[in-house]
């Protein structure tokens, strides 16, 4: 008897696991930095809840938010090789398979983020995540611009900046890239190199008294506190891209992959709004404790950058075209 009874509870069990599983014949994992209940969270959830409403069940998003799988070089290995399906992040980590991915984000160099859009949308670009593709097998989904990442960036400082002048000798701090460092000085600040994490005690301190950040991260990373004033100036747009295995994509069947398409669309929508209101509602707590914050005219920087890229572009130390494509898309 028991024996029969074990045998029905194990055929009982098999058949619950084949009537779960059968209601979602396609499972991916997605990687993100993340924590669920944060803006870009919550715009990734949105996502993987799409893909199971237009796929009919057929097909699930499985989230591992908080870099559960690893840090970004480690995921790219694993999305390399498949075994992690997709990683929402800044496309231009994809720069470690074609460097010049790198020119995705230059600083000033476009009039607005429609600018940014029109040239991220042109046949350079698409041919540098096409090579990508073909040489890691990673591929992009969809318009790389789709899914709102900031939503814009600003400056928080201990001065009152309100003019390209105010720049002049400003204690800015910087991550260590030679072409953003190289980008700051010719604007005029006094550019440090620190880590990020060393930003608040660095300002405290009197170490810098700038820091740039999108406006999504000011009041979480508290620099407010410290630095009350912030300034608007669009240095650069961003973007989150969905990369994905490119075989993982390519095996499915095409209801699938219309489901995950229409989901990545309709996710891009929602970042928008998801993202604006954010940034909209933390201004507005941050102003209650004293905070200033004003746009700045970006004309003088894109004027005195647009000088240090045709000297860049003249030394060969742009991608062939770049420039051309830059102002055939204004």
């Amino acid at each position: 008897m028991h024996r029969i009874l074990s045998f029905f509870l194990t055929l009982s069990l098999a058949l619950t696991f084949s009537l779960t599983s059968s209601f979602a014949e396609v499972s991916w994992r997605m990687a993100h930095k993340m924590p669920p209940d944060s803006p870009e969270g919550v715009v990734f959830q949105k996502f993987s809840d799409l893909v199971d409403q237009y796929s009919n069940g057929e097909m699930e998003i499985k989230m591992f938010p908080n870099e559960q799988l690893g840090k970004t070089n480690a995921v790219m290995e694993q999305l390399k090789i498949g075994t992690v399906h997709m990683y929402a992040e800044g496309s231009t980590y994809m720069k470690k398979w074609v460097p010049d991915i790198t020119w995705t984000s230059p600083a000033f160099l476009f009039d607005d983020r429609d600018h940014w859009v029109r040239f991220m949308n042109t046949d350079m670009v698409k041919g540098w995540y096409d090579k990508a593709a073909q040489e890691a097998g990673v591929m992009l989904l969809g318009d790389p611009t789709a899914i709102l990442r900031g939503p814009y960036r600003v400056m928080v400082t201990t001065r009152d900046v309100r003019e390209f002048a105010d720049m002049k000798g400003l204690a800015l701090r910087m991550h260590p890239n030679k072409d953003a460092v190289a980008t700051w000085t010719t604007i005029g600040a006094d550019v440090k190199t620190l880590a990020w994490t060393d930003v608040y005690q660095s300002i405290q301190k009197g170490i810098v008294s700038a820091v740039n950040s999108p406006i999504a991260l000011v009041e979480s990373m508290r620099f407010y506190e410290v630095a009350p004033h912030i300034i608007r100036h669009d240095e650069y747009y961003q973007s989150i891209g969905f990369m994905v295995h490119k075989a993982s994509y390519d095996s499915l069947p095409d209801n699938l992959k219309a489901a995950v398409d229409k989901a990545y669309v309709d996710t891009g929508s929602f970042s928008f709004e998801v993202m604006n209101k954010s940034a909209d509602a933390a201004i507005i707590r941050m102003k209650a404790t004293g905070v200033t914050m004003v746009d700045i005219d970006r004309a003088p920087f894109v004027s005195v950058m647009a000088d240090w890229y045709k000297k860049k572009d003249a030394a060969g130390e742009l991608p062939e075209g770049f420039l051309a494509t830059v102002e055939a898309t204004r």
